[in-house]
């Protein structure tokens, strides 16, 4: 007796009830920036709601638990895109906290000299003008251009991985790029500037398409794309004549390797305890820095 060809089994699903559709929507994009593959259900007697593969579902809950919590605790980071994109508006606390160091710089004698980076004092142990160095502008044009380009790409450096964790991995991006012009120009590096960091959080940006890696079939496709745009952006932007390319190629290619690390991690990653670790981190790491610096002030 033949037998009867077996069909392949759908897939079980699973439904998340919403409450509006301004609210299933919302989550829709929540989902989609994380990678979530998901269908939204049209509303009946059980409302609005969210189809998702049964083994999508507690990662989907925690997405949407943690996106909701940090929307009552966080109202600065709004979805700004079909795609789930999130802009942080902590890069606006960064622009304010560049400007003063920059008013700090103009006025205090001697602040300037002890921060930037010195390849000499460098080489001497002074290490921590690799990280102070990306707080300091040598005038306001420099100022200006870091600050209208950071306030973006750290804005949104911040909405994809969280706001301590962007802060803190687009300012150690920085730092790389200062370590990577001071390994390649050596005692002869008189630097400063954001640029490094403003690369970094480019690099944050285009490396979170790693995130598709735990979800989505043919993740390469959509990573690729996602590097290619952060490279065109780096090439109009980076390369600009007269300023440090090393530091804002070392700021970038380390924003992308942080950025693949932390896209890698599971989605609890935007626990707010983490992000207040990382934010007070960031916090820490300045104050510390800066402190050892003022020091040499006599």
């Amino acid at each position: 007796m033949p037998l009867e060809p077996q069909l392949p089994a759908a897939p079980l699903t699973t439904r998340i009830p919403a409450r509006s559709r301004g609210q299933v929507m919302d989550w829709s994009l929540v989902l989609a920036s994380q990678g979530i593959e998901h269908v939204i259900d049209e509303p009946d007697e059980t409302g609005w709601g969210l189809i998702v593969a049964e083994a999508d579902h507690d990662p989907a809950l925690t997405a949407i638990r943690l996106y909701r919590r940090d929307s009552r605790r966080w109202s600065w980071r709004k979805i700004i895109s079909r795609n789930g994109a999130i802009f942080d508006g902590v890069s606006l606390a960064w622009v304010m906290l560049t400007a003063v160091f920059y008013w700090l710089s103009i006025t205090r004698s001697g602040f300037r000299a002890v921060g930037i980076v010195d390849g000499t004092a460098v080489a001497s142990g002074e290490w921590w003008r690799l990280f102070t160095a990306t707080l300091l502008h040598a005038d306001v044009l420099h100022l200006a251009t870091n600050a209208l380009f950071g306030f973006i790409f750290l804005g949104l450096a911040a909405g994809c991985y969280g706001t301590g964790l962007g802060l803190l991995a687009a300012f150690l991006a920085g730092v790389g790029g200062n370590l990577a012009s001071w390994a390649l120009h050596g005692k002869s590096m008189q630097g400063l500037g954001a640029s490094g960091v403003v690369m970094g959080a480019l690099g944050l940006v285009a490396a979170h398409s790693f995130t598709h890696l735990r979800t989505t079939p043919g993740a390469a496709r959509l990573i690729v794309g996602g590097l290619a745009g952060g490279v065109m952006l780096f090439t109009l932007l980076g390369l600009s004549p007269g300023t440090d390319v090393v530091a804002h190629l070392g700021g970038f290619l380390s924003g992308i390797a942080i950025g693949a690390l932390l896209a890698l991690l599971p989605p609890n990653r935007f626990a707010s305890s983490i992000n207040l670790a990382a934010g007070l981190g960031f916090t820490a790491l300045v104050i510390w820095t800066w402190a050892l610096a003022l020091g040499r002030i006599g």
